[in-house]
């Protein structure tokens, strides 16, 4: 078994067996493969780097060489039961029409980001003035591929105003999962797991 990242360990514990699972922006199919061989999910995957893609083909995974922000177009409406989308939500250029698709093509979503809005980041910006790099977020500002700074509060009020429903939210702190009370100053990572509401 490899080691899976805290978030996407939370996510493969909570994905129905036998499932059909969309990763998008999958890296190196690490979480697809646990998928694959520990609850028996049809996963398939879209990768931007070229790299990522051929080491997730060298697991014998299906993945296909695309970009979230324009290939997701391509996929059928309710064609998987769960499309997941960990740590790529704030690298999207059109991060709103990205979560849009995730709950067309799947009938759930995970969704996981850093939340920016954590103590350490505030402390850094307020003492300091400059964006901080962590085990998390390691690169400098320039470097990052981050180019939208999403908190926890902004992600739930987003996700209200779509009308779509939370069903269920974790948030960790570094390996260890964290209450939701104070999760936008506390929690490092936040995954959401969203429905479609059926009144739409």
């Amino acid at each position: 078994m490899t080691q899976l990242r805290p978030d996407l360990a939370l996510i493969a514990a909570h994905v129905a067996p036998g499932s059909r699972v969309l990763d998008v922006g999958c890296g190196d199919g690490a979480l697809m493969a646990a998928l694959r061989d520990d609850r028996g999910c049809d996963a398939r995957g879209l990768e931007i780097d070229g790299g990522n893609v051929a080491a997730a083909m060298a697991r014998g995974l299906s993945v296909a060489q695309g970009d979230a922000d324009v290939d997701l177009a391509g996929y059928p409406d309710a064609s998987f039961d769960y499309a997941i989308l960990s740590q790529t939500l704030q690298t999207a250029r059109a991060p709103h029409v990205v979560l849009d698709e995730l709950l067309r093509i799947g009938r759930r979503a995970f969704v996981s980001f850093p939340n920016f809005a954590h103590w350490r980041v505030r402390l850094s910006l307020l003492l300091g003035g400059r964006m901080p790099v962590t085990r998390l977020l390691p690169e400098r500002w320039y470097d990052t591929p981050n180019i939208h700074h999403v908190t926890v509060d902004d992600f739930r009020a987003h996700v209200a105003e779509r009308g779509l429903a939370v069903e269920r939210a974790w948030f960790l702190r570094g390996d260890r999962q964290t209450g939701g009370g104070a999760a936008n100053l506390l929690a490092e990572h936040a995954v959401f797991l969203l429905a479609r509401n059926h009144h739409h």
